[in-house]
């Protein structure tokens, strides 16, 4: 049978309840148990207080202990006080009777007659069985040295005792054996009677127990269901569906991490749309521009002079450009960009690509400052690290104005080889800075699509960079345009 995840909780949690619970009612009875016992031979041992007293009295009459000796019968008789009293009666009135002349000893033996036992054989041999079978039985008495004189020879030396005492001198010493288990009706009645209340109490707690399992059970597993109803809904593409986080535990954590979850997928899928609009747009414009001029050499309007065919192959080449640009992200997107990583000079890949990039910067108008510093190697993909440096020095030309101005700075500082590029107007509106290395976001005013960028360079720069471990940023250059710097981690800088 499979069982649903709040049944099995239930489930443990009962039986987690039901073992600590039968536990604890067995070790209540063992220690019930023990401590009762110890109280019977206390309670045993404050009762023998007043025996001792009457073995010391009956030990002065008769100067020893001799005449107890191994007689149970006469010990079970001290121990009784209202057998003890009795006989202590009956002899005084005896010597009392000695004593006087025989007509007044006959008028005192009318008077106070010797007391008489009220009880028949059957009551005498039922007490005698109960001093025997409960008192008696655990009774030993000793003389001063140590010795037996009547009782269970068995009792141990190191038993309980009371000593008993004449005069200021022990003469004896009354041995008391253990419980080793209850055996009165009335103990047994009243250990049956506790079991019973500790029963009645374990299952009472046990049934509450239950229902707060359940009930914990359901309460634990409440979020867990409403993440799965969650996560079938985000399966259905519905990104919208978020949790409610009222807890502070590992669970609310859980359905925090569900809402970013949700979060990130919705802006994916709006990227997503987003991204297959601008693509459409960005190929509709150069196709637009072929089909049209096509069909105007198609129709006679226009003759196939080289200008037309170089217009056509413009936009061909532009087209391309922003294929293999997607490529590229694509490939990025999907980790499958290749990177030969090995130590570099970043100073000698900036200097290949200026050479081949100075020409183009000066024909469009503007002037190169370069302070270029030495510094510490940095582990990266020479050709990727070419390409990051070619877009940006080509989205210097294509949208700075001429006259313009381009300065370009190489330093390390605090384990950072750091490349920046300022050039000058026109400049980014300040809302549109952390916009720039979105794809195919163009800022309208003035870079725009005239310039012929395919708005994907700042992209694949980012890219390239992330892919180095490093870091890349926009602001407002001092010189009127655009300042990006490009920070990447020296060789040992994280030892």
């Amino acid at each position: 049978m499979n069982l649903r995840l709040w049944q099995r909780l239930f489930l443990t949690f009962a039986a987690l309840a039901s073992i600590a619970l039968a536990g604890f009612v067995i070790w209540q009875q063992q220690a019930f148990r023990k401590g009762f016992l110890a109280y019977l031979d206390q309670a045993a041992l404050e009762r023998l207080q007043p025996v001792s007293d009457r073995l010391a009295e009956a030990y002065d009459e008769n100067g020893n202990w001799d005449f107890l000796r191994n007689d149970t019968r006469q010990f079970g008789e001290l121990i009784l006080p209202e057998r003890h009293r009795a006989q202590r009666q009956s002899k005084r009135i005896e010597r009392l009777r000695e004593a006087l002349p025989p007509e007044a000893a006959a008028d005192v033996a009318q008077r106070h007659p010797p007391p008489a036992w009220r009880e028949n054989e059957r009551e005498r041999e039922g007490r005698r069985r109960v001093l025997e079978g409960s008192l008696l039985s655990r009774l030993l008495l000793v003389d001063a040295q140590g010795a037996p004189v009547v009782g269970d020879p068995a009792i141990a030396r190191g038993s309980a005792s009371v000593p008993i005492m004449l005069d200021g001198e022990r003469i004896g010493s009354l041995l008391l054996a253990a419980l080793p288990r209850i055996r009165s009706a009335a103990d047994l009645a009243f250990a049956r009677e506790q079991l019973r209340n500790a029963l009645i109490a374990g299952v009472a707690i046990l049934g509450l127990a239950l229902l707060l399992a359940f009930a914990l059970a359901r309460w634990l597993l409440t979020p867990v269901r409403e993440l799965a109803a969650g996560t079938r809904a985000l399966a259905a593409g519905d990104y919208t569906r978020r949790m409610g986080n009222r807890r502070r535990d590992e669970l609310g954590a859980l359905a925090a991490d569900f809402n970013h979850l949700a979060h990130t997928l919705e802006q994916h899928r709006e990227a997503r749309r987003r991204w297959g609009a601008d693509i459409a747009h960005e190929l509709r414009t150069p196709l637009s521009i072929l089909r049209g001029e096509i069909q105007a050499l198609q129709d006679g309007v226009r003759t196939a002079t080289p200008a037309a065919l170089n217009s056509l192959h413009a936009e061909c080449e532009r087209m391309g450009g922003l294929i293999e640009d997607l490529y590229q992200l694509s490939l990025a997107d999907a980790g499958a960009l290749e990177y030969h990583f090995e130590p570099l000079d970043m100073g000698e890949v900036l200097a290949e690509a200026l050479e081949t990039q100075l020409p183009s910067l000066e024909e469009s108008g503007l002037a190169v400052a370069t302070a270029i510093a030495s510094v510490p190697p940095i582990r990266g993909d020479a050709r990727r690290l070419g390409q990051l440096i070619d877009n940006l020095l080509m989205n210097t030309r294509r949208y700075t104005d001429a006259p313009g101005r381009l300065r370009i700075e190489l330093s390390a500082v605090a384990g950072e080889v750091i490349l920046v590029l300022e050039d000058s107007a026109p400049g980014v509106p300040s809302d549109s800075l952390e916009l720039l290395f979105d794809r195919l976001y163009r800022v309208d005013a003035s870079r725009n699509r005239a310039a012929g960028g395919t708005g994907l360079g700042l992209a694949i720069c980012l890219a390239i960079v992330t892919a180095h471990g490093g870091h890349i940023a926009a602001s407002a250059s001092a010189l009127g345009g655009l300042r990006i710097e490009v920070r990447l981690p020296a060789i040992g800088a994280g030892a």
